[in-house]
């Protein structure tokens, strides 16, 4: 029976996780806390949550992980120190440890070994474990024209785990 089958591929699961919840019943076996649907979040979306709205959370993606950075308002919310990191894909930013605007964004082309590691680090130590998983950037598992990135495969990116993100 439906017991016996392996965990589903990452598309799959994220068409189920669109589909309303009565045809994706029988298949999903979590659920994400009801309170914090997890979503996909476009550049314009994303930017939305930049510590500027009072009363909005803020949100900073790191490797195509939407994190809710608002219990640590003194760092990200508006005029604080790590402000431009909210809002968008900081990715190489966070790994260069850089407030540059040109190091804001998600691209992570020509980082060293050092800095890539860096990442892995604070990803991990500092983001994953202080502050809650709300989506992924589209980016992450969307190609430019919105269809499935079907080369997104979860176990390739380092330390990731479906059971530790949601």
């Amino acid at each position: 029976g439906a017991a016996a089958r392996g965990p589903l591929p990452l598309p799959c699961l994220l068409l189920l996780l669109l589909l309303p919840a009565s045809s994706a019943e029988p298949e999903l076996r979590f659920r994400p806390p009801a309170e914090a649907p997890v979503r996909l979040f476009t550049e314009p979306e994303l930017a939305r949550y930049d510590g500027h709205q009072e009363g909005q959370p803020i949100y900073l993606a790191v490797k195509g992980v939407v994190f809710d950075v608002t219990s640590g308002k003194e760092f990200y919310g508006k005029g604080a120190p790590y402000n431009a990191l909210v809002g968008k894909d900081s990715t190489r930013g966070v790994a260069k440890m850089s407030l540059d605007p040109a190091d804001l964004t998600h691209d992570t082309t020509g980082l060293t070994e050092e800095e890539l590691k860096s990442l892995d680090d604070i990803f991990n130590n500092v983001y994953k474990a202080k502050y809650p998983i709300v989506g992924y950037t589209s980016r992450r598992i969307l190609n430019e024209d919105g269809s499935p990135n079907l080369d997104f495969k979860p176990e390739d990116q380092p330390h990731f785990s479906i059971k530790d993100e949601f």
